[in-house]
């Protein structure tokens, strides 16, 4: 199964336009699978929240247990954000990417923003840590992804995060991804300048996908806008108790079918 997820997700990245919604937990990717998901990609930030922190808290081993709790709970390609790679040098960044295709990864992000100093790697740097990584991809059959942070963390160079996608894309990343991104100039620009199937984060000041796929945009990901949605309507549910007393939100839950299809009855 986890060969067949590998070629499809391998797949979807040579046309075309995917969308890649991010599951926080088990019972939201199964749901996602059952409304019609070709693929998912796990959220850091949102995967923080079910364990009560914040994002970039998360130990390597608990990803790699959220990772092999969701490939064996879906059947569609699952991608992992594995932020910086849990590691302090390309070694360690190699072993997170082998725990993670032994979990059954289809496919790995690699980010280039060091939370441990609070700026984003020389190029150089980053560029030997995506290398680190792609060697094992390459060898799974996993798709690399090399991201650039420049843009949610105040450089708005796009220059220089395009020049970093191609420095990534040559170092042996399949697929390239500058979050942060809301212009569609701005991306239409990345997507010209790398040659390379490019990932965009939905925005709600951002392009839509018709819009995005207008442009090259191979595929869309939502981060961690999902679980803070679900999260949301917790708090907007729970509010409604505490100051009326009525449960109108029930009108907005869940529909039974959906939940049997996906959580098995």
């Amino acid at each position: 199964m986890t060969t067949d997820a590998r070629r499809a997700f391998h797949a979807l990245h040579e046309s075309g336009t995917f969308l890649l919604p991010n599951p926080w937990d088990v019972g939201s990717a199964k749901l996602l699978e059952q409304l019609g998901a070709v693929a998912l990609a796990t959220t850091s930030s949102g995967f923080a929240a079910t364990l009560g922190r914040n994002d970039q808290e998360v130990t390597r081993d608990e990803l790699v247990a959220h990772v092999a709790a969701l490939t064996a709970a879906v059947s569609v390609p699952v991608n992992v954000d594995a932020e910086r790679g849990y590691a302090t040098d390309p070694t360690g960044v190699a072993e997170t990417v082998e725990l993670l295709a032994a979990a059954g990864a289809s496919g790995v992000s690699i980010e280039d923003y060091d939370p441990a100093t609070g700026v984003v790697d020389p190029l150089d740097v980053a560029v030997e840590r995506i290398a680190a990584a792609a060697e094992v991809c390459a060898r799974h059959g996993i798709v690399l992804t090399g991201r650039a942070e420049n843009h949610l963390y105040g450089i708005t160079d796009l220059d220089d995060t395009v020049a970093r996608l191609n420095a990534y894309r040559e170092a042996g990343a399949g697929c390239v991804y500058a979050p942060g991104l809301s212009d569609l100039a701005d991306i239409a620009r990345v997507v010209a300048g790398t040659g390379a199937p490019v990932n965009v984060l939905a925005l709600p000041n951002g392009p839509s996908v018709p819009e995005l796929a207008g442009v090259g945009v191979r595929r869309v990901s939502t981060g961690g806008s999902l679980a803070w949605a679900a999260y949301g309507a917790l708090v907007t549910a729970t509010r409604e108790l505490q100051e009326t007393g009525t449960s109108t939100y029930l009108t907005r839950a869940l529909p039974r079918d959906l939940r049997d299809a996906a959580f098995g009855g």
